[in-house]
């Protein structure tokens, strides 16, 4: 039952706070209460916002930028991050100056007894840990909360979700106008380019260990390959790769598709120095791509741009250039660096000493 907006503009005021006390009472709720809906569709509840969050998983580099975009806020509420592949201790206290004095860094394969040591008021994880570490973590009685951090189609509400843990919906609304206004850009422009006229696009993941060297092919539903379609590619391997995780190929594979353009990902080196490597291979000489100068090393600074990492926008607009360079040759990819780490709150100064001399890849 609710009362008429006009009945309640003449209501004393006396009087409202009881009336929203009684009205937050018969849905369940108390006074400072909220609920948040996460990227599960679970209603998660909690009696007053959380103040203290830790944030943990597989891949939880992802979540502490995507986290940091909101950067006043989660300096002041997270307490606690767990390490991991990937995770750079210096871009951390890079956007986060604080970090050694006021938060705890965790080991990467942290268990819920760990977690609930850093006695948090709330745990933020990717839905890849909905049937991992996430219920060991309920069954101590804190609340998780997930997101998805995996879809370019999802992110806008990955970025609803943390908005309103950390309670700045306002800056939810300018995040999705970032990500929006790029994204239409780019599909704006390619649109008169029909999908058998988009070039054939092969993006590699370049690995080597123990003098073994090997190359994988992303998911089909992987955000590697949503960037190159979002790009205007076509990407070669979509049809042959498995769900789950980065399929091994093998060159006769890679022979076979022979692509119009190379993309090499390297998260443990230099992906420019392997490209250039690969088009010095004799092996290689004969593919499309190498004989047309079109194989590239995709950037990266602290973490490669080709991730569900916030970064993916600066690889989707840098794809665009390599694949349709006529399209976009006005696209300023250092501004695109400038514009997306202002994100972060760092000063151009900052950028200009920290980010852009860090950048690896062919880059711009």
């Amino acid at each position: 039952m609710s009362l008429p907006y006009a009945v309640l503009c003449f209501v004393p005021r006396v009087f409202l706070g009881s009336l929203l006390t009684v009205a937050l009472a018969v849905v369940g709720l108390s006074q400072g209460a909220m609920e948040i809906t996460d990227a599960l569709g679970r209603v998660v509840r909690f009696e007053k916002p959380p103040e203290r969050l830790t944030l943990a998983g597989k891949g939880s580099f992802m979540l502490t930028d995507a986290v940091y975009l909101f950067s006043a806020e989660a300096r002041q509420k997270v307490t606690a991050i767990a390490g991991g592949a990937q995770f750079s201790l210096d871009w951390l206290t890079l956007i986060d100056p604080t970090f050694r004095q006021t938060k705890a860094l965790l080991e990467s394969q942290v268990g819920p007894e760990q977690i609930a040591a850093t006695k948090p008021d709330a745990v933020l994880l990717r839905a890849l840990e909905a049937t991992k570490l996430g219920p060991s973590v309920e069954r101590l009685g804190i609340p998780v909360v997930y997101v998805e951090l995996e879809t370019i189609e999802r992110y806008p509400n990955d970025l609803r979700i943390l908005g309103q843990i950390l309670g700045n919906p306002a800056r939810v609304t300018e995040l999705q106008a970032f990500y929006a206004e790029r994204l239409e850009r780019i599909a704006r422009r390619i649109q008169g380019v029909a999908g058998p006229d988009r070039p054939r696009v092969l993006m590699l993941q370049y690995s080597e260990k123990g003098g073994t060297i090997a190359f994988a092919v992303a998911p089909s539903s992987w955000i590697q390959t949503q960037l190159v379609e979002r790009a205007g590619g076509n990407p070669v391997w979509k049809a042959a790769a498995q769900p789950g995780g980065w399929t091994i190929i093998t060159f006769e594979q890679i022979a076979a598709w022979n692509p119009d353009i190379i993309f090499i990902i390297n998260y443990a080196g230099d992906s420019r120095a392997t490209a250039a490597r690969l088009h010095q291979d004799p092996w290689w000489a004969s593919l499309k791509a190498v004989k047309g100068n079109q194989i590239f090393g995709f950037p990266g600074d602290f973490y490669s741009w080709d991730q569900p990492d916030p970064r993916w926008v600066l690889g989707l607009s840098w794809l665009a250039t390599k694949i349709h360079p006529r399209l976009f040759a006005d696209l300023d990819m250092i501004r695109e660096v400038q514009a997306f780490f202002a994100l972060y709150a760092l000063s151009a100064e900052t950028i200009q000493a920290q980010i852009l001399p860090r950048i690896t890849g062919d880059f711009p």
